[in-house]
């Protein structure tokens, strides 16, 4: 009995340690930009062992179950199957860490099932490291892999068990009755207690400093935990009764345009949508840098710009659908992914489609990267022009796709060819500005910001040669990006994350103007289907900002598992994992917080009903 118990106590133990020295290894490979010291490293493993523990347990079941087994028979095979699972259980744990510690500084948010989805276009999903890297982080994964295993294997495997031949039936009933009492302490243990809330990742967190929350949460437990929140699963958002949280959204959806000020010269112009790679504000002179988007920025100055613009989310599958779509992002769902539902929102292309519009959709990358294509498809662009048009030079030319440069000049050259006799939009989703920053100039020593200004060239240089073609004086260009980044401190609890601009240009445009309220990417649809006094009251979550019945002015984004709202007053981010507010600005910070449940729930009931 001694022996088992021991291989039980020695298996949980190792187990528990092999977490706490993955804390320790993730806080020091993901230090850059967070400033920790020892004690905090301590306050991290004292406040994460409660989720440790909890994981430890769900993976002693299998040999807590053999070892009951083991009491009345004895085989070699039962060894055997240890160590087998043994080494399953060190290769995922090692797999979790490394994969923990090389995307958090890329997403800033703990491992999840989320990764999965790029496994479906691996190229793609490799494309912002280099070779070297993954080789290198391949290494690292057998290295911890070994060194997991040897635990197991040396304090636990080797003597775990003696033969129980000779024992009298007694004793055996009554170790067999202790495993037995044990198994509803094991239960409680996993499932964290017996409060009515269980084991989640939000009870690690203890600090306002996200790095350190994050540092705790268990990357095993936090991937397993959202297995089942897959990108086919739809959460469902309840904190009120449907009349009271009627009344909380009361007026900050309408569909109505009425008395718009007028921006445009024609109703019908032709359309170019530029949807520009993570370009947030922070990398415009909406975060102070006139150096980085020197163009952009003087574009603003003669155009239609949207100061107080913000995005919906913070990937691109959700972003692009909050533009094109006008519809909201959700936490952890992509509706881009969920082809029975993407395919049944309204879209700018299918509203322009029906006004006699040819829509085009240009993508440097791989068009099926995140089931784009399927939701492009079903959104009334008619025609697809992807990496798979281009020479193989051309493909390879970055580790995206097609460089941005290229695709520039692919857009000049179309919309020169295009038939006068019936109008058009054309969409463009930019690449290059994203890791790994491989851009053909270096004009900025940081290649962050050198690639965002390599970007900024590349809309110049469109906007430029567009001016000198007879379109021009028939073309609208809408400039705004699919979402913000996180860099250098700016994250879900900065306004500035979410700030982005918006640009609208071109010969159709009748002259310069700022709008100063607070707005969304996802008003785009309804704005600029007001502008063209065309219907729009299918959109239901997009709104015309230039409508007199804009009468609440608001923003929602959401990111993994959180949500913010900013108004004129205030800003508001909160964490649903630890159901708190980890960031605020202004006085009205419940209020905001109760608006943005009531959106939640609002958005996730409509996505479920369609």
């Amino acid at each position: 009995m001694k022996r088992r118990l021991s291989f039980l106590l020695k298996t949980l133990l190792w187990t528990v340690l092999v977490f706490i020295g993955a804390k320790v290894w993730f806080m020091l490979a993901c230090r850059e930009g967070h400033i920790f010291t020892m004690a905090d490293v301590w306050q991290v493993i004292i406040h994460g062992i409660s989720l440790d523990l909890s994981t430890s347990l769900y993976f002693l079941v299998l040999p807590f179950l053999l070892i009951i087994v083991s009491i009345w028979w004895q085989s070699k095979w039962m060894r055997r199957v240890l160590q087998v699972y043994f080494l399953l259980v060190s290769i995922a744990f090692s797999l979790a860490f490394v994969a923990d510690t090389c995307l958090y500084p890329f997403w800033q948010f703990k491992l999840d099932a989320s990764c999965l989805q790029y496994l479906e276009t691996p190229d793609e999903a490799a494309a912002s490291v280099s070779k070297t890297y993954l080789f290198k982080q391949l290494i690292m994964v057998v290295f911890v892999t070994a060194f997991i295993y040897y635990g197991y294997r040396s304090f636990c495997v080797s003597k775990q068990t003696r033969s129980s031949r000779g024992r009298s039936i007694l004793p055996r009933v009554m170790e067999c009755v202790l495993y037995l009492l044990c198994i509803p302490m094991m239960v409680l243990g996993i499932r964290g207690g017996v409060d009515e809330s269980t084991t989640n990742i939000g009870q690690v967190y203890y600090s306002q400093n996200q790095f350190l929350n994050h540092s705790a949460v268990n990357p095993v437990f936090s991937f397993l935990s959202s297995i089942s929140k897959s990108r086919n699963y739809i959460i469902q958002y309840d904190y009120f009764d449907e009349e009271e949280c009627a009344q909380l959204t009361d007026g900050i959806y309408t569909v109505e345009s009425i008395g718009c000020d007028t921006l445009l010269n024609n109703q019908r112009p032709n359309i170019l949508i530029v949807i520009m790679e993570s370009c947030g504000g922070q990398f415009t002179e909406i975060g102070g840098h006139q150096e980085i988007t020197p163009h952009l920025n003087q574009l603003a100055k003669e155009s239609v710009y949207f100061t107080q613009l913000y995005a919906n989310s913070w990937r691109t599958d959700k972003g692009t659908v909050s533009i094109l779509s006008g519809y909201p992002a959700f936490p952890i769902t992509s509706v881009m992914k969920i082809p029975e539902k993407s395919r049944k929102l309204p879209s700018i292309a299918k509203s322009l489609q029906q006004a006699g519009y040819d829509n085009s959709f240009y993508y440097g990358g791989d068009i099926n990267f995140t089931n784009m294509r399927s939701y492009v498809m079903s959104s009334g662009y008619k025609q697809l022009k992807w990496k798979n048009d281009y020479s193989s030079e051309q493909q390879s030319t970055a580790k995206w796709g097609v460089r941005d440069d290229i695709m520039v000049n692919t857009l000049i050259d179309d919309v020169k060819n295009s038939p006068n006799d019936k109008p058009w939009m054309k969409t463009w989703l930019t690449l290059s500005s994203h890791e790994p920053w491989d851009v053909p100039a270096k004009e900025l020593d940081n290649p962050v910001y050198n690639a965002f200004h390599y970007l900024d060239n590349c809309i110049d240089t469109l906007i430029t040669q567009l001016k000198q073609t007879p379109q021009w004086d028939n073309l609208l260009v809408i400039i705004l990006p699919d979402h913000g980044y996180r860099y250098e401190g700016i994250n879900e609890t900065t306004r500035l994350y979410n700030h982005i601009p918006m640009i609208w240009t071109g010969g159709a445009v009748k002259s310069s103007y700022r709008f100063t309220k607070v707005c969304m990417q996802s008003d785009l649809a309804a704005t600029l289907l007001g502008q063209m006094q065309l219907p729009h009251e299918e959109f239901t979550f997009s709104r015309d900002v230039l409508s007199k019945t804009y009468i609440r002015p608001m923003a929602f984004h959401t990111y993994v598992n959180g949500m913010a709202v900013i108004d004129s007053c205030g800003f508001m981010s909160y964490d649903l994992d630890a159901k708190k507010i980890i960031a605020s600005e202004g006085k009205d910070t419940l209020g905001l917080l109760k608006l943005g449940r009531a959106l939640l729930q609002l958005s996730s009931h409509d996505l479920i009903s369609r």
